[in-house]
């Protein structure tokens, strides 16, 4: 089967750096389908690309079961064999995840390095950490995966002599390599339970703001967006997994009240199981997010079931009952008039936007802003005129959505976010205790309206 090759190579000022030649290997299962295999294949070309890697060549198979020694059947494994020499190829990359013994096998069979995709999604998340965080949770991931798949690389090692006269005491080298690995997971699970307690501390100081998480497959835009949104200088590159580690700001201008907006690591079909558990504490931004804008790239010809992958995700998180506004970005690449009624027509209410011209950045805006009022507790309060100062500052807490002003007092009708019905009672008691003091600078997840 023959599979179309993109020609996008990392390059520097023209120039492209010392790559490594690779195949790719595809089998359609019983689980998928031809369609779903090319697409799959295309991401992992992109995947390989970003991680340094040349795509020379695919290779697909149709498969009623999975080989259990080496995946694949015999004759393909020869084919393969022959492909490998013919591009002389450093590096065999599968599209599904291979047990220990398939990767073994096939190394033996091929003279060469095999990898999965899963291997490959960590390469990248490896090369592209760069806080604390990010690297212990990537270097966590790294070694569960490699524990189980350890082989026999040390055969002059194959045992330790325990001293004179003891026969084969001690341990061979691979049961050494197996406890260090422990050891060194131990120590990383460790290490992220404290950046996790000291995550859930900075998380407490901000519980009463309003919390907004963008959430979405992998380069679809979100870092994009979060600049536009906040100027926060987010790296932006045209390339998967550009960013992981989970940025928060707060957004300064534009809106009523404070936000905090955060840019979190882009979804992939296949993501690994370890991947998603070492990184539970940045995942934990959407899980305590307000409300998710799920970002989609409507120009990509796979957004529907990237847009399935990011909510099967959402659910696995157990985030998919937050409240959501679904986010069509790159909108300004898409010329066909058929994709732009029917995604209007499935989601009506969706907020169609371009970070590169600008258009929609304030329908965004408004969206956000009806969700938070949304969440609004109303109520009446009835203050004397000698309260009358107050009222600058309780807008400060809450939205005014009415002042009635009558002979002997004012009321005001109030919708006040969480905690903020607390904060002007504690006003209130403050101000009855002493009213000729000067007012305490009130602040909080209100800002009077402009």
């Amino acid at each position: 089967m023959k599979h179309p090759m993109n020609k996008h190579l990392i390059s520097t000022n023209g120039k492209h750096p010392k790559t490594r030649k690779a195949i790719l290997v595809g089998a359609v299962l019983p689980a998928n389908g031809a369609a779903t295999l090319a697409s799959s294949l295309e991401e992992l070309e992109g995947l390989a690309t970003t991680a340094g890697y040349e795509p020379a060549g695919v290779i697909t198979q149709r498969l009623l079961r999975i080989n259990p020694k080496t995946f694949l059947g015999e004759g393909k494994v020869e084919e393969l064999g022959q492909v490998v020499k013919l591009h002389d190829a450093e590096v065999v990359i599968f599209d599904e995840d291979l047990s220990p013994g398939q990767t073994r096998n096939l190394e033996k069979e091929l003279g060469c390095r095999i990898i999965d995709r899963s291997w490959l999604i960590l390469e990248i998340f490896n090369e592209h950490a760069h806080t604390r965080e990010a690297k212990t949770q990537v270097e966590l991931a790294r070694l569960k995966y490699a524990l189980p798949r350890l082989t026999r690389m040390w055969g002059h090692l194959s045992r330790q002599r325990g001293g004179i006269g003891l026969k084969d005491v001690g341990e061979t080298q691979i049961q050494l390599d197996r406890r260090l690995i422990r050891d060194q997971i131990s120590k990383l699970e460790k290490k992220l339970k404290q950046i996790d307690r000291e995550k859930k501390t900075q998380r407490k100081s901000r519980r009463n703001i309003y919390k907004v998480a963008l959430v979405g497959y992998t380069n679809v835009g979100k870092s994009s967006l979060m600049n536009c949104m906040t100027g926060a200088g987010t790296l932006v590159e045209d390339k998967l997994f550009a960013t992981l580690d989970a940025t928060v700001r707060k957004i300064e201008r534009n809106f009523p009240f404070p936000i905090l907006l955060a840019d979190t690591v882009g979804l992939i079909n296949k993501l690994p199981h370890d991947l998603v558990a070492s990184f539970k504490s940045t995942l934990d931004e959407v899980r305590d997010a307000d409300l998710l804008l799920k970002v989609e790239d409507l120009s990509h010809p796979d957004h529907a079931s990237h847009a399935e992958t990011t909510d099967r995700l959402l659910r696995e998180l157990g985030a998919d009952r937050l409240d959501s506004v679904r986010v069509f970005n790159k909108i300004d690449r898409v010329t066909d008039r058929g994709i732009r009624e029917e995604a209007k027509r499935r989601y009506p209410d969706a907020v169609w936007l371009s970070c590169k011209t600008g258009e929609g950045l304030e329908a965004l805006r408004k969206a956000i802003v009806a969700c938070y009022e949304k969440r609004l507790g109303g109520y009446r309060l009835e203050l004397d005129f000698q309260q009358a100062r107050l009222v600058p500052e309780i807008r400060k807490l809450a939205f005014v959505t009415r002042e009635d002003y009558g002979g002997e007092n004012i009321v005001l009708h109030l919708k006040a976010p969480s905690g903020g019905k607390e904060k002007i009672e504690a006003l209130l008691a403050a101000f009855a205790a002493s009213p000729d003091e000067p007012l305490p600078l009130s602040g909080g997840p209100g800002h009077a309206r402009p």
